[in-house]
């Protein structure tokens, strides 16, 4: 059963794992620090709380408290209630959304675990934006993703600012990381899929045609920084290069945008689970 404990001193040690959250020495929600997950918001603590990121405390508003009320019933963890007031001075923000969730982060996935039943995969290399990232993990979620695979030099799917753009999603799609990149595109190859490298190169493939042409039941879409893209050994690496048609002298898209169109593509050709209208 949840324990709403009320917190009106912003310095209570009790709510330390909320605390400071903009300072960069201090933000409890950086692998240097002390590897929490935070969720922002009622929807994204509710994706937290039906995922494999277990939280062990809320800090939010009595208003807050109540639209969780369901969704905590038969949790016991403490619910820290503050006015929005008390929870400014904790966090170092006001925050409009109202409610925090802390969970620590459990063992990392492997890539031969969150390959298994999956058949569409994207693989990114060098994306280290957060919201782009964030952004990513909303659309697979929405288009029919079965897991993320992380290459080389990419941001931290768990930072707040990506947990919160993805809507939480980066918190229920399965994710892991190559330990050896970009040798590890053979544990792919190894389980069957067929690897899709995005590209703005107007000489190859537009998605549709190919997608059309392999006929693949397993798909892997690797994408790259905005920029500099994939690497040219990724590129090679890969089975066939695609691009998304472009027009009026457009040479790229948002690197979220892209892959969006990519799983959506995949999706419409009748590979990912569910309907997309």
């Amino acid at each position: 059963m949840v324990a709403v404990i009320d917190i009106t001193d912003p310095g209570d040690e009790r709510v330390d794992d909320f605390r400071d959250l903009n300072s960069v020495d201090r933000r409890p929600d950086l692998p240097s620090g002390r590897g929490l997950v935070i969720a922002e918001g009622v929807l994204v603590a509710q994706r937290m709380l039906a995922s494999r990121f277990r939280p062990h405390a809320f800090l939010g508003t009595d208003r807050r408290l109540t639209e969780l009320a369901g969704d905590l019933a038969g949790v016991d963890l403490p619910f820290y209630r503050a006015t929005a007031e008390v929870m400014a001075q904790v966090v170092g923000f006001h925050l409009n959304r109202g409610v925090l969730a802390a969970a620590r982060r459990p063992r990392e996935l492997t890539v031969a675990g969150v390959l298994a039943g999956a058949r569409t995969v994207a693989v990114l290399e060098g994306v280290n934006d957060h919201e782009n990232l964030g952004s990513i993990f909303r659309n697979a979620a929405g288009l029919g993703v079965d897991a993320v695979v992380f290459g080389a030099g990419c941001a931290d799917p768990l930072y707040r600012r990506a947990v919160r753009v993805s809507m939480g999603h980066a918190l229920l799609v399965p994710f892991a990381r190559a330990e050896h990149w970009p040798a590890d595109l053979h544990l792919l190859r190894d389980n069957g899929f067929r690897l899709l490298a995005m590209t703005p190169d107007p000489q190859v493939g537009t998605l549709s045609d190919v997608l059309g042409a392999i006929h693949a039941d397993k798909v892997a879409i690797l994408v790259g920084a905005e920029g500099p893209g994939l690497t040219e050994t990724v590129m090679r690496a890969s089975d066939v290069r695609v691009r998304v048609p472009m027009s009026r002298g457009t040479d790229s898209l948002n690197v979220a945008t892209a892959a969006a169109l990519a799983f959506y593509e995949r999706a419409r050709q009748g590979a990912a689970a569910g309907p997309i209208i």
